[in-house]
């Protein structure tokens, strides 16, 4: 089998547009059920949608956007009229702990040091930011029960705001996360 990587040269938003290209074109012919895409405001996820209409129609796109107090304390980032929107178009809208951080984020705050589970952030950082993005999603998606961990998704992914990253994962729930599996790296930035 023979599969191609785009680079990218640098990581942002800019690169959104294309990656939406390399997502379509890879799912050509898959039978890729689920799109698990990182997007804080929602609109990422739109434009995906966007794209895929009248071709993927059947595939279910997960939005996963960042827990309460990530910001501001306590604070949910996307509005409720974006998930609504989001909700219209059959977009699933996810807010959750992240799976890289979450309680370990904590205790590094307050005590200093780093924890295991940072430490395997930083070791799909060494990809991507983006990359680390689609592993952590596709871990939340698949602990809240809305994806499975027995097929492949697609997961897309970035950093602050667009997306320059995709991958086709196997996901594993947090109690078994090195059953894991990226089967292809679709696209990421180079630095």
């Amino acid at each position: 089998m023979e599969k191609s990587i785009n680079y990218f040269e640098n990581p942002g938003k800019e690169n959104t547009d294309e990656l939406i290209k390399l997502v379509k074109k890879r799912l050509l012919g898959s039978n890729i059920k689920y799109i698990a895409i990182a997007s804080v405001s929602g609109e990422t996820a739109l434009k995906l949608d966007d794209a895929l209409k009248g071709e993927f129609d059947d595939i279910v796109i997960l939005n996963v956007t960042h827990h309460a107090g990530f910001r501001e304390k306590n604070k949910i980032e996307i509005s409720s009229e974006a998930i609504e929107k989001l909700e219209k178009r059959g977009i699933i809208t996810f807010v959750g702990s992240h799976a890289l951080s979450g309680v370990g984020r904590g205790i590094s705050n307050k005590f200093g040091g780093v924890t295991p589970v940072e430490i395997i952030a930083e070791t799909f950082r060494i990809f991507s930011h983006g990359i680390k993005v689609c592993a952590e999603i596709s871990i939340m998606l698949a602990d809240a029960g809305l994806i499975p961990v027995d097929e492949e998704i697609l997961a897309i992914g970035g950093r602050a705001t667009g997306s320059d990253s995709a991958a086709i994962i196997t996901p594993a729930n947090m109690t078994n996360v090195f059953d894991m599996r990226i089967h292809e790296i679709i696209a990421m930035p180079r630095e």
